[in-house]
Order: structure tokens, then sequence, then C-alpha cells
């Protein structure tokens, strides 16, 4: 499967924020929920000047996104979806390589990771460790894991 990483454009932000909603939908959540969360799940034109953000795509096609924002030493992977019918395709995974390396190249040595509790599984295999939980940007009282990873190996 060739797959190219790119930028996307200000007129495909609605078509990556539904492919994050059928992403996240994929852990059985409810419509009530869903519908709480589509405002965190959506990109909007204003995301594309404040932070780093790639499109995974597939013979012309998206098939997933990732969000990062870097604030001195600090990266948070801000979104990162995958199209239902193209998980466990090395799209997350090449996501992800994306995001470190972008952190990488803006000065940051760690990645933080707020993840759905049924994400949190994919990225503690991509070398993530738990710092915590942190409280869900869509539902008051949820706790969300926290994740982290270390850009630069230790010495």
């Amino acid at each position: 499967m060739a797959l190219t990483i790119r930028p996307p454009t200000i007129d495909e932000l609605s078509v990556l924020s539904d492919l994050c909603f059928r992403s996240k939908a994929v852990w059985g959540y409810d419509v009530e929920f869903m519908e709480v969360c589509r405002g965190e799940l959506s990109l909007e034109p204003r995301d594309l000047e404040l932070t780093p953000i790639a499109v995974a795509e597939h013979d012309g096609k998206p098939i997933g996104v990732a969000q990062l924002r870097v604030v001195d030493d600090e990266a948070d992977l801000l979104k990162l979806f995958v199209e239902p019918g193209a998980l466990r395709s090395g799209t997350g995974k090449a996501l992800l390589a994306w995001a470190t390396d972008v952190a990488k190249k803006l000065g940051a040595t760690r990645l933080t990771i707020e993840a759905d509790p049924d994400a949190a599984p994919f990225y503690r295999r991509m070398g993530a460790y738990d710092v915590g939980q942190a409280p869900s940007g869509s539902v008051p009282g949820r706790m969300l894991p926290k994740l982290a990873m270390n850009l630069y190996p230790a010495d």
C-alpha cells in the first residue's frame, strides 16, 4: 500500500473532520456521546495556521489525519485518526512517525498524548508510556489516559 503523507487543503477540512468522527465512532460510543465530541473532533481553518496537520492518503483518498501542537520543548498530539476501513494498515504508525519527526524539528523533546482509552494500547505499542490522566475536552468528569513519548533516547 503506497501511503502519502501531505498537508491538508482548507477545502478538505470538513472531509477530514468527518473522518475523525467516523474513526472515533469505531469504539462503539452512543450517538449522544459522539455529538458531544463533535467540536473536539473537527478541524477549522485556523488550525491550519496554528498547528502542523498531516493527511495520510492512499490512491488519492484521505484515510488518516494527525494534528500536532508544539510549545517550547513539549509537543501535544491533538489528533490522530484513521478511517475505520484502514485500521491496522500502518496508517496510524506512519502518522505517529510524522508527528514525532515534526515535533523534533520544532524543538520538542517529548510528545504527550491524551488518548481515547481504546486507542491507548496502540500508543503503548509504539513506545509511549503512561504519565497520568487528563480531563476530556468534551465530556465533563471523564478522564483519559495521558501518555508520553520521549523523542530522544536517554543517554
